[in-house]
């Protein structure tokens, strides 16, 4: 017999169990939330110091509750932890800390879940995965251990002074790879990037901010990537009160950019020849925004500045021109890689029918395959806005209907 019994156990206290809790309890329904750290812990110990958030506080919050900051202002990680914990408080989420799930799996001959924690066993009648994207970081075996460079993942980096002197090699030109680069590169550190395929989008264009635009221009609802786009990532960043990303400008800063990195061999690396490609591209996605953005204003006749500059685009610089493909890592005096390439899934705990043949939750917006588990917090769940604060909030609304659903076909008996 199990120690304790609940409806609905969520597991996990980010940004998707607060919200799920929230919507738990605007319908009455009884739930538990479980987290083995502090509320909102990867916000503060899975970001580097001077991490702020890539959207303007106005857009990536809770319906409902506003950050202690100005509208336009990018929280950093511990306003945006705070913020988390303060709304959790403020709906009454019933989360209890310091408790890990180490095991869930199906009832035998009935409904409802078994569920090992460290604290004792559960038996729940749904399950509520709310763990979110970032939950094993990928730290590929390019590099072996026996090249004596440190090697870490940027959910691991804080600030440069953590690393050994030398130069460094970030691999990953996203968000995080993006803003960890400029970092170092600004403290006087000798930087390579390694830039693949990638989004890049203006901070803000024509006095709007790029999330106003993917709002108005129905981009947040996309239900998937565009074709092709699965694993591109996005660079933006709200660093520095907020700027559009541009590569080119880090070359003139000092950063070298070299391509994707594809083969680690003697000491060198080799990097694909794919970078003027990969900026090209970028490019093209930068102009297509102010493109889209320009017929918007049109065709609903709004008063908005012109901003010709925008579309100004300097020359290559020479490491785009000219590009490394092989580099002597100790010759060019690296010390260390940051892999900034992104995260895998962890659901080892999670032992249901729920997932693909590739590991993957399958799911419709959140349902699983399994009745009565629910994801909650992946990217792409039902849209593009699906691992924001915002997007996850209306997600967890979606899945409090669902579970109301379910619970009434239980409870039906007939006349």
């Amino acid at each position: 017999m199990s120690d304790e019994t609940v409806e609905v156990l969520v597991i996990g206290a980010g940004q998707a169990g607060i919200a799920m809790s929230e919507h738990l309890g605007k319908q009455g329904i009884e739930h538990l939330v479980l987290e083995r750290d502090r509320v909102a812990e990867r916000w503060r110990s899975w970001r580097w110091d001077s991490l702020v958030a890539n959207g303007p506080a106005w857009h990536d919050r809770f319906p409902g509750s506003d950050f202690d900051c100005a509208p336009d202002a990018f929280a950093g990680k511990e306003e945006v932890a705070d913020y988390l914990a303060a709304h959790a408080e403020k709906v009454g989420a019933p989360i209890r800390t310091g408790v890990e799930v180490t095991k869930v799996r199906k009832n035998e001959g009935r409904t409802g879940f078994h569920v090992e924690t460290s604290g004792g066993t559960i038996d729940a009648r749904f399950i509520v995965s709310a763990t979110g994207a970032f939950q094993k970081p990928i730290i590929p075996t390019l590099v072996p251990e026996s090249a004596g460079i440190t090697q870490i993942h940027s959910s691991d980096y804080r600030n440069p002074g953590q690393l050994p002197d030398g130069a460094v090699l970030v691999i990953g030109a996203g968000s995080s790879g993006v803003q960890i680069a400029d970092e170092l590169n600004r403290t006087g550190k000798q930087v390579y990037l390694a830039v693949g395929p990638h989004d890049r989008p203006p901070r803000s264009y024509r006095d709007r901010d790029f999330c106003w635009w993917l709002g108005v221009l129905g981009l947040w609802d996309a239900a998937t990537p565009p074709a092709g786009a699965e694993h591109v990532t996005i660079a933006v960043s709200g660093a520095h009160g907020g700027h559009t990303v541009d590569f080119r400008q880090l070359a003139a800063e000092g950063v070298t950019l070299v391509g994707r990195a594809d083969e680690f061999d003697g000491g060198i690396m080799r990097f694909g020849a794919d970078l003027k490609a990969n900026i090209d591209d970028g490019d093209a996605n930068y102009l297509g925004m102010l493109d889209a953005a320009d017929d918007y204003i049109e065709r609903n006749g709004l008063d908005l500045p012109e901003e010709p500059s925008a579309r100004d685009i300097g020359p290559d610089p020479d490491c785009v021109s000219n590009p490394i493909r092989e580099l002597d890592l100790a010759a060019a005096g690296i010390t260390s890689i940051i892999w900034a390439v992104g995260f895998g899934n962890d659901y080892d705990w999670l032992q249901v029918d729920a997932f693909d043949e590739a590991g993957r939750p399958s799911h419709q917006r959140g349902v699983s395959s399994e009745p009565g588990v629910y994801f909650l917090g992946l990217p792409w769940l039902s849209r593009r806005g699906s691992s924001f604060i915002w997007g996850v909030w209306h997600d967890a609304k979606y899945l409090a209907d669902q579970i109301t659903i379910q619970r009434a076909y239980a409870a039906y008996e007939p006349a």
